[in-house]
């Protein structure tokens, strides 16, 4: 081995690169954004449920606000999980015009607790079986 092909004490000791840091720093925040609204829409939407499973489970009346509670989640939850927007504020404006419709008319009957209850099975359903599409890079 050669002198000249040693290290000298004067050559810059090579250390490894810092790891980089995002480009958007307003990206995370976005992310954060989604995460939390993912978490209250499906929190309102759980709440809103369990109201009207028990009181069809327990034959007592509801009022009103069990589905405005859903619905205003469903609102908030599409808000942060539909990609499409055409798609994304159709379900909220569908989502806001039912809960004012229902409001509006003032009483639950037992067909609508009926029908938000399988609706949101079959909605629960068809995403447990499902595979969400992978970000492509």
């Amino acid at each position: 081995m050669a002198p000249s092909d040693l290290p000298s004490h004067h050559d810059e000791p090579t250390r490894p690169s810092p790891p980089s840091e995002p480009e958007d720093p307003r990206g995370s925040a976005d992310h954060q954004i989604h995460v939390i609204g993912l978490m209250v829409g499906t929190a309102l939407m759980f709440i809103g449920f369990l109201n009207v499973f028990l009181s069809i489970s327990g034959g007592f009346e509801i009022n009103i606000v069990p589905f405005l509670i859903y619905f205003g989640g469903l609102a908030v939850w599409a808000n942060a999980a539909v990609e499409t927007p055409a798609i994304r504020y159709s379900v909220m404006a569908t989502a806001v015009l039912l809960a004012l419709g229902l409001f509006q008319y003032g009483e639950v009957l037992f067909w609508h607790k009926q029908v938000l209850f399988w609706t949101t099975i079959i909605i629960v359903m068809y995403f447990m079986f499902v595979e969400p599409k992978k970000p492509t890079s």
